[in-house]
């Protein structure tokens, strides 16, 4: 009995092809999204891994100075019972060099292929031996090579002696790693070393700063998942409204309620199975064209180090397919509660299944309003990243639930204005399909929501961002001595060459006890009088930067740690009162600015290489050639401002590449959804048009009416999904970039955008409607008449 049923429901898809594509293309888009995202995800996370265990201990704690360290500091420091072990950086030969101690450094915090094996000689004793990824093509000049995997690609790992011959740092120390706290009868560290400061380990702080970062992009695969499984529901729904004359029958002859429900179960399991496959295969398409992207965006944005490659890791493939199963299992629940709930002969009686629709449009109406009561919940009580995802969620999950009652609402009323049998009979139609059609329609509000409230994000952004570089990237030129006797040389060069010289200094620094950078500027010039971009400002603001009386500090460090105007800051062992606050785009680290008088008191030891160039823009080239010639810069030592807008703005487009190509494929998806809903509920439909037909209406006309119908419900759709975009936008811009970055940015709108969308819109449900009304004009006339010989 039980194999005989289970054929017989499996029966209903051989009879239905379409309807098991549908299903099946549904899953698999949804799954394909998700799987995608979270495959870039995984391969992102694991790259964090790798370049943890080969950064030469990032995660312990660590002394740095404002400069480099003397070896004889590191010396004292051993001798006094602190557990340090000294490590060299710098470039050389197009390579990050890396000089470690192997005999000091913990053998779990040196790079794979060196902590875990007896040390060669070689590599501790001349000419050394460089550690290198496969594959690396090492320059003239440089010590032979060890291939290790997990190394990252551009770094050489070596003994700290032979770096340090490489990088020409004899006698110098970058910074000392600590591998254990000290003893406890060894003194204090001001004692042995006053000008090192400890700071601890930053080898999760990648992993961490890019979690905003990966919650998006897991945000937006979950919007695409929702969007599919709207298809899903459909067609299942819809599936379980043809068989019920077949669930009838199997209750007839026998078949337990229970046994009946299992095999219903066993058949979703097997095509969500089936589904899942091909989604997760498709997902890593997906990645695998995209990862490039997200690669570009993770170094430019966060210096995160991210290989453009795509493994095959099971941590998303598994969740594929078990995302896609649960999917399935919610979107047939409601089936499977109506199948279970309705009495045995109750599938016989249209009328049921249609008061059931009604049931679910109060049901919908009551999860909309609690839904957004969460968001509003969540906006109104709670602070921080998830809550914000928590009302972003609430908002599109609400607004989408409660789209079927407002649709009917407007049929209703439109109704009211009709002229004729006619059109009396469109608008009874329209409000009779919307139960067959609101899933689609749901699924297409969330892709128009998400297009118009990510194009809203993304526009925003990039004005103001524009803007922002404009005012920031003020000198014409930027130039970067290699030390500071060159810095003197250059300046005496050039001073009869520019209009003015802007010294600009940079240091490592605790502000207000978390790690940060301190810039000393010439808040006096013009430059930053009439052009830096601060967004919060007492008065004389400037003057009082300039005169070493008051510091300003950058937008993400006055969120983070609710400092503003008239506050103070701890800038070492200055407290600073805070002058005003600036915006500072694209950077997650604190930042403070000081007058130069005050930085060289506060940090006199820090480098005086840097600094920019104010000249006429025609005065560019010249003075970029003459500097050249002069002191034989290397490519990366003068910059001129129009070059860093080009690196900049880049970086800018591929941090939404990602977002923008999910946004497509949702639309994509939604079209599909409304596809798929149209050709599923295209034969059930014979028995509302065949008397329209048999009274005089073509079946063109019909077609025609059809294809209409279509088309108005995406553009009420578009209607609904406009306000409701705009609050994403909101949300984006003030709540979720605000948890996740630190700063806030201001909303613009854009018409024009919007125009595009719906006609693109207009455009996707036609295109979605037509196959469907091809097939209704091309009915033979005989199946329209088969209608009338059943009792219907």
């Amino acid at each position: 009995m039980i194999r005989v049923a289970l054929l017989a429901l499996l029966s209903h898809w051989r009879r239905h092809p379409v309807q098991l594509l549908t299903l099946v293309i549904g899953l698999a888009t949804a799954t394909a999204l998700w799987s995608g995202v979270q495959a870039i995800n995984a391969e992102a996370r694991a790259s964090y891994d790798r370049a943890a265990g080969t950064m030469a201990a990032g995660s312990r704690a660590r002394l740095t100075a404002d400069g480099p360290i003397p070896q004889e500091t590191y010396v004292a420091l051993r001798r006094a019972g602190w557990p340090v072990s000294p490590i060299v950086t710098g470039n050389a030969g197009g390579l990050r060099i890396v000089g470690i101690d192997p005999f000091t450094l913990p053998p779990e915090d040196q790079p794979t292929g060196l902590g875990a094996r007896q040390i060669d000689t070689g590599f501790i004793t001349p000419p050394g031996q460089l550690l290198v990824a496969p594959g690396t093509q090492l320059a003239a000049g440089l010590p032979p090579a060890i291939e290790a995997e997990g190394i990252p690609q551009g770094t050489a790992y070596a003994d700290i002696g032979i770096a340090q011959t490489v990088l020409g740092m004899e006698g110098q120390i970058s910074r000392l790693i600590l591998t254990a706290e000290p003893s406890f009868n060894a003194p204090p560290l001001d004692e042995i070393a006053p000008q090192l400061q400890r700071s601890e380990g930053a080898g999760a702080d990648v992993a961490r700063l890019t979690d905003s970062f990966h919650l998006n992009l897991t945000a937006f695969g979950f919007l695409s998942f929702a969007v599919g499984l709207f298809i899903v529901r459909g067609a299942i729904g819809l599936a379980f409204e043809q068989r019920r004359s077949v669930f009838r029958t199997l209750r007839a002859l026998g078949l337990p309620r229970l046994t009946l429900l299992g095999l219903l179960s066993l058949e979703l399991l097997i095509l969500a199975l089936v589904a899942g496959a091909v989604g997760v295969a498709l997902g890593y398409v997906i990645a695998s064209v995209l990862i490039p992207d997200v690669a570009a965006t993770l170094r430019g944005l966060y210096g995160a180090s991210v290989e453009g490659t795509l493994s095959l890791r099971p941590i998303w493939w598994l969740s594929g397919l078990a995302i896609a199963v649960l999917g399935t299992a919610v979107a047939a629940a409601g089936s499977l509660w109506q199948t279970a709930r309705l009495p045995l002969l109750a599938p016989a009686n249209p009328r049921v299944w249609r008061r059931g629709s009604t049931l679910t449009r109060q049901l919908q109406g009551g999860a909309a309003i609690l839904c957004l009561g969460v968001a509003c919940a969540a906006w109104i009580g709670f602070d921080g990243l998830i809550p914000g995802f928590v009302l972003l969620g609430g908002l599109l999950m609400g607004a989408a639930l409660l789209l079927p009652v407002v649709l009917h609402m407007v049929l209703s009323s439109l109704s009211r204005t009709a002229r004729g049998p006619r059109s009396e009979w469109f608008w009874a139609d329209a409000e009779h399909q919307l139960p067959g059609l609101g899933l689609a329609l749901m699924a297409l509000l969330l892709a128009l929501s998400a297009n118009i409230g990510v194009g809203t994000m993304v526009n925003s952004f990039r004005l103001t961002f524009t803007g922002w570089l404009d005012q920031r990237l003020a000198a014409e030129l930027y130039v970067s001595a290699e030390d500071d006797a060159q810095a003197r040389e250059m300046r005496e060069f050039l001073g009869p060459r520019v209009e003015a010289i802007l010294p600009i200094r940079a240091a490592e620094a605790d502000l207000s006890g978390a790690p940060g950078q301190v810039f000393g500027v010439a808040a006096d010039h013009t430059t930053y009088t009439d052009l830096w971009p601060v967004i919060d400002a007492g008065p004389d603001v400037w003057s009082r930067v300039a005169a070493g009386d008051a510091a300003l500090v950058n937008e993400q460090l006055a969120r983070r740690e609710d400092l503003w105007t008239g506050d103070t800051i701890e800038i070492g062992d200055w407290r600073a009162p805070i002058a005003g606050v600036y915006s500072d785009y694209g950077n997650p680290q604190g930042q403070a600015m000081v007058g130069l008088d005050r930085f060289d008191r506060l940090f006199p030891d820090a480098p005086k290489h840097d600094f920019g160039l104010r000249l006429p823009l025609e005065d560019v080239p010249r003075v970029e050639a003459a500097l050249r010639e002069r002191f034989d810069l290397g490519p990366d030592q003068v910059t001129d401002q129009e070059a860093i807008k080009r690196i900049s703005l880049d970086v800018f487009e591929r941090t939404f590449t990602v977002t923008a190509a999910l946004n497509v494929l949702t639309l994509g998806v939604a079209g599909l959804a409304i596809l798929t809903s149209l050709l599923t509920i295209a034969t059930m439909r014979l028995p509302q048009l065949a008397p329209v037909w048999a009274l005089g209406v073509t079946r063109r006309r019909l077609a025609a009416l059809d294809l209409g119908r279509a088309v108005l419900l995406a553009a009420l759709t578009f209607g609904a999904s406009l306000p409701v975009g705009i609050a994403l936008a909101w949300v984006l811009l003030s709540v979720i970039n605000v948890e996740a970055f630190g700063w806030k940015l201001p909303l613009r709108l854009f018409p024009l955008d919007w125009l595009r969308l719906f006609a693109m819109s207009l455009v996707a449900a036609a295109f979605a409607a037509l196959l469907p009304a091809i097939r209704l004009a091309r009915t033979p006339p005989s199946a329209l008449l088969k209608v009338f010989a059943h009792e219907r």
